[in-house]
């Protein structure tokens, strides 16, 4: 909100989804209908996808929150600026599960009235990640679902090692592993047989991908811990990294990575069930 009492919003989109495109012009409608002024992110080329009338902003300074329409992936990219800017997100689901998004495109006319009332907001952790390659380079990443680290699809099985502190807390041969975040345990965790993780704990998940092992479990390290992540090669094994989906980060041998929480909070806005609800409606019931 401006000085003048403006309430203002900054709204993301799948520029390449034209029914994404579409539902973003809808709610640009519904809010100007209720007095509040909707700004376009705009992006790293410049362009704000072309929302009629609708002005452009390269962050979210003076808004109230930003509203993000597409999927899983349209969330967990622009809810790290909104975590950065400080403002909660509020996504409507143009994908398949959507299962972050708490609105469907038949519901956007509830949107103004969630901004203009007291929402409610769920604080989710990132996870700060740093890889420190043997030649001396390094690189950081801030990742809001997971870390996952996995054998190229021809390549022999390597060695994963997994350090609590100074400490092994597990070592096997596997097609990868994934390190998550509360949020992303209902991601690609679940489907290798994680648990799913309250949103609101402070902890970072560690799941194996078809360990050649009878005795690989998942594993919840604190808050408080630092996991390092080595791996040993075989016959010249291939590993790469990928961070929330963004993938063809080479991992090699005398390569370290370390993850931590990291800073700040996603505050992401929750309305109906909130995050058990998706929980009970989009996982817990069968597929139609």
């Amino acid at each position: 909100m401006d000085r003048n009492g403006e309430k203002k919003v900054i709204i993301s989109y799948n520029r390449r989804d034209e029914n994404s495109v579409h539902i973003a012009e809808e709610i640009c409608r519904e809010l100007r209908a209720a007095g509040i002024t909707p700004y376009s992110l705009k992006y790293d080329d410049g362009s704000s996808g072309g929302l009629s009338g609708v002005e452009s902003a390269e962050n979210g300074a003076g808004c109230v929150c930003m509203i993000t329409v597409g999927g899983d992936g349209s969330i967990i990219s622009h809810g790290k600026l909104a975590a950065v800017w400080g403002i909660p997100l509020l996504g409507v689901n143009t994908g398949r599960l959507g299962f972050m998004a708490n609105l469907e495109p038949s519901e956007i006319s509830s949107i103004p009235e969630i901004i203009l009332g007291n929402f409610r907001v769920s604080r989710r952790m990132l996870m700060s990640v740093e890889v420190r390659y043997a030649n001396g380079n390094t690189l950081t990443q801030n990742t809001l679902n997971d870390v996952v680290v996995s054998r190229d699809s021809k390549s022999k099985l390597p060695e994963f090692c997994v350090y609590c502190g100074e400490v092994e807390a597990s070592r096997l041969r596997a097609d990868g592993v994934i390190f998550s975040t509360p949020t992303g345990s209902t991601a690609y965790s679940l489907s290798a047989g994680g648990p799913i993780i309250d949103p609101s704990m402070r902890c970072i998940e560690y799941t194996a991908l078809c360990p050649h092992s009878l005795f690989s479990r998942p594993m919840i390290f604190s808050a408080e811990s630092e996991v390092t992540l080595r791996v040993n090669s075989y016959q010249d094994s291939r590993v790469t990294i990928s961070f929330d989906g963004d993938s063809g980060y080479a991992f090699d041998e005398g390569d370290v990575m370390t993850m931590r929480i990291g800073q700040p909070d996603l505050m992401l806005i929750e309305t109906g069930g909130g995050f058990f609800g998706s929980v009970n409606r989009k996982l817990m019931r069968p597929l139609k």
